[in-house]
């Protein structure tokens, strides 16, 4: 089917399912939801409110018989594209379907709406003693629908895990308005396909989540934080691998390269920047009495590596202090250029060493600044490329930087991307990584959900140029 602009009486219909106040198509609103966090804009046709999963389905049985695209969208803070109107159509934001229906305390569950802020509901089952791990840096303004839509990870995951760990069940709204539920609250359940870890994932391509059954855990008694600094990559990557071969896993295993370092040398020691080839930030969690000793552990670890020194934090000041450098990364690199384009490529952690430095041949052919940091404990590496847009030579390497990063990466045995997903961002460069068969069977994963193609369209594997009609801006245009 041939996607459709929403006409007005279709927009009609829209007004009489969610409520005039709750939708609109004024081009003031329209543009608060053209873009996420990729620095790219399109305008949708119209934006609605909807309350709950009976209104999302009465949309989404009008758009399969009117033909315009619908596209989910949480708060907007995906990387790749995910939630941009690409084709036009009715935006459906999930910020009304913000309740937490229940903390079970003796299971260790919670039952939510997709529209809730994950940092919202960290607070909230804090307040019991209870630990909801997946933490990605937006968790204070993205929705646990969005983080499901996504499997969105973060700093934790080296230990916890990603997002899908923790989804037990599923109400999801079906491309053709079907509403149905996935997954158990039993621990264990094999009956059937496990529609559950499908959907997680999927980039709101499959259908649009309303509810979630998340697991929790007891929240951990105390943290300790951990700096070690090294004279060289491999020396590093040594200590990474030591350390997750040891009987303590850290709940958080950062890394900074060189480039990285000297982003943030304010934030350090004087003349680290001169001396450091990279950076590792570790935190253990648990008991007060096992985390004095995992830290000491870790401690010797890093030493014995070679480390040029190891800061261990007394409490949660010295903590901080030791997180500013990290921390104060976006807003040191944006110095360097104008434009970040972020990359979150993963390889297997061993391999961290030869990432990093295919990664510096990149930028000396390009001629172009990568910084590179991210998350040792389980290899995923972001390589932001940093150019400025009025440099035309520069614009003119990102294509072919980022062609040249992507085969590095798969040549390693890795992935393309490792948390941020593949919207229209990656769409173009998927066939380095998957097979034809295997983007073919997905292809049709997708009509079998969709077969009108409603839904999300042209995101992750077919991304057509055609669509690029409705862009309206670049942010760095």
């Amino acid at each position: 089917m041939e996607i459709k602009t929403l006409d007005q009486n279709s927009r009609k219909k829209i007004r009489k399912i969610v409520g005039k106040q709750y939708c609109s198509d004024q081009p003031e609103d329209l543009h608060l939801y053209s873009y996420d966090a990729m620095n790219r804009r399109y305008l949708p046709d119209m934006v609605a409110h909807p309350v709950d999963e009976n209104e999302i389905s009465e949309i989404l049985r009008l758009a399969n018989a009117e033909g315009f695209a619908v596209v989910p969208r949480g708060a907007g803070t995906g990387m790749t594209g995910g939630s941009l109107a690409v084709a036009g159509g009715l935006v459906v934001n999930t910020d009304r379907l913000n309740r937490i229906l229940e903390v079970d305390e003796g299971n260790m569950t919670a039952w939510v709406e997709s529209g809730v802020i994950n940092g919202v509901l960290q607070d909230e089952v804090e307040k019991v003693g209870l630990f909801f791990p997946p933490a990605p840096s937006s968790m204070n303004i993205s929705t646990l629908g969005g983080n499901a839509a996504e499997n969105a990870s973060g700093l934790r995951a080296v230990k916890y895990g990603v997002t899908r760990d923790y989804v037990m069940a599923l109400e999801v709204v079906l491309p053709t308005g079907e509403i149905i539920n996935t997954g158990s609250a039993a621990a264990k359940s094999v009956t059937g396909y496990d529609l559950t870890r499908l959907l997680v994932g999927s980039e709101g391509t499959l259908g649009i989540i309303t509810k979630l059954l998340l697991r929790l855990l007891s929240r951990p008694e105390s943290v300790r934080t951990l700096m070690a600094v090294f004279p060289e990559i491999e020396a590093a990557s040594v200590t990474v691998a030591k350390i997750m071969a040891s009987r303590v896993t850290p709940s958080t295993l950062e890394f900074m390269d060189r480039s990285a370092i000297r982003c943030v040398e304010d934030y350090l020691e004087p003349g680290l920047s001169d001396e450091a080839a990279a950076l590792l930030l570790i935190e253990v969690d648990g008991d007060e009495v096992s985390v004095d000793q995992q830290a000491s552990i870790l401690q010797e670890i890093c030493e014995s590596a070679g480390a040029l020194y190891v800061k261990k934090a007394g409490d949660e000041s010295e903590a901080e202090s030791l997180w500013k450098a990290r921390h104060s990364l976006s807003p040191a690199i944006m110095k360097i250029r104008p434009l970040k384009i972020n990359e979150d490529v993963v390889v297997p952690r061993m391999k961290i060493p030869e990432l990093v430095m295919g990664i510096e041949m990149i930028a000396a052919e390009r001629n172009i600044n990568i910084v590179g940091f991210g998350h040792a404990g389980d290899g995923n590496v972001h390589a932001n490329i940093l150019v400025d847009p009025a440099d035309k030579d520069e614009m003119a390497q990102v294509d072919g930087a980022l062609k040249d990063l992507f085969k590095l990466v798969v040549s390693l045995d890795g992935s393309i991307s490792g948390e941020h997903g593949i919207g229209i961002a990656k769409a173009p460069y998927m066939g380095m990584e998957l097979s034809a068969e295997s983007m073919e069977l997905m292809r049709r994963i997708k009509m079998a959900f969709d077969p009108n193609n409603i839904l999300n369209p042209y995101k992750t594997f077919d991304f057509e140029p055609s669509t690029k009609s409705r862009e309206i801006s670049r942010s760095y245009e």
